[in-house]
């Protein structure tokens, strides 16, 4: 499988990583948002990601405290992972806390993973912290002197702060690799916004999260608008999900159905797909998943390609989410 280098950096990973903010266990607010996972599940999940080739897997401080982090671990332990054989991502939580906070909380980081080294670190969100964004870089800068992480993304960041972060770190020797933002044919202002442009101009990596739009490009909630109902977390009250909302996207679910057709894939997979090609290798993508289904869905994204008319057709129907 043709893989794709994170940013400046010498590391290479699968087009499609599998985020894992489900694996929170229910742990505080952010992990009350998921059903909770049992081992079992969370080990399948794992090993059917691995078992078509994704490569990495995003997780973070946030999510459960550590609990993500460490059910990860165990389940790549489950799957005969070794340090090395796959690139893992996580975060600092920045929300009313400073920058040292950066160098004090990760030792925690390295014992919830057990073993596995921190490829990329990245700071969550430009809000929140009472330290500027370059005491937050310097005390990642730090880090990767102390060789605890490898390399620095950012998270959430505007064109802006992306490339005030990167002149920073090119000051300093070192690359920023990526900017991990919520980017979706349902959820792109962020190409309006200026982010997906500075990303190409610097060579920084794409990081999309949320690429099916909670779920809303697997078009089963268009199927049955009372799925969303039985759901856990905030979702049933977003506007995306009402029955208005539903309706807006009605013209890109169909869109999606009617691509995945010719490959005999599913309107999911052909979401992520676009997300994959439309700018070339500078977007890279994290779906989760909750069942082993959802697994092996993302993984079958990698599998065909879409064509130029393909591409143009999803662009133009889905651009009122400009």
């Amino acid at each position: 499988m043709i893989q794709r280098r994170l940013g400046h950096s010498d590391l290479k990973i699968s087009p499609i990583g599998l985020g894992c903010w489900q694996f929170s266990e229910g742990n505080s607010i952010t992990g009350k948002y998921w059903t909770v996972l049992d081992e079992p599940t969370t080990n399948a999940i794992v090993q059917t990601s691995l078992d078509g080739n994704i490569s990495w897997f995003d997780t973070a401080e946030a999510y459960g405290w550590g609990k993500s982090e460490a059910g990860l671990a165990r389940a790549l332990k489950a799957a005969k992972q070794k340090d090395g054989d796959v690139l893992i991502a996580t975060k600092w939580f920045p929300i009313l806390r400073r920058a040292k906070s950066i160098t004090k909380t990760i030792d925690k980081r390295i014992k919830h993973l057990d073993g596995f080294s921190i490829d990329l670190h990245q700071i969550h969100s430009p809000i929140g912290s009472f330290s500027s964004h370059v005491r937050q870089l310097e005390a990642m800068v730090e880090l990767v002197k102390a060789k605890k992480i490898k390399t620095i993304g950012v998270s959430n960041f505007s064109a802006q702060q992306m490339e005030k972060a990167f002149r920073f770190l090119e000051k300093k020797g070192l690359p920023l690799v990526s900017n991990q933002i919520k980017y979706s044919l349902l959820e792109r202002k962020v190409e309006a916004q200026g982010i997906i442009q500075m990303a190409k101009d610097l060579g920084v990596t794409i990081i999309a999260y949320s690429p099916l739009a909670q779920g809303l490009l697997t078009g089963k909630f268009h199927e049955n608008p009372n799925l969303i109902k039985e759901r856990s977390g905030p979702r049933k009250r977003m506007k995306a999900f009402s029955k208005k909302g539903l309706e807006k996207s009605l013209p890109v679910i169909n869109a999606l159905r009617e691509i995945a057709k010719r490959y005999d894939a599913t309107p999911a997979q052909v979401a992520l797909r676009w997300l994959l090609q439309y700018h070339n290798d500078t977007v890279v993508v994290i779906p989760g998943a909750t069942k082993v289904s959802h697994a092996a869905q993302n993984v079958g994204a990698m599998q065909f390609e879409l064509t130029t008319e393909e591409l143009k057709t999803l662009d133009d129907i889905s651009k009122a989410y400009l």
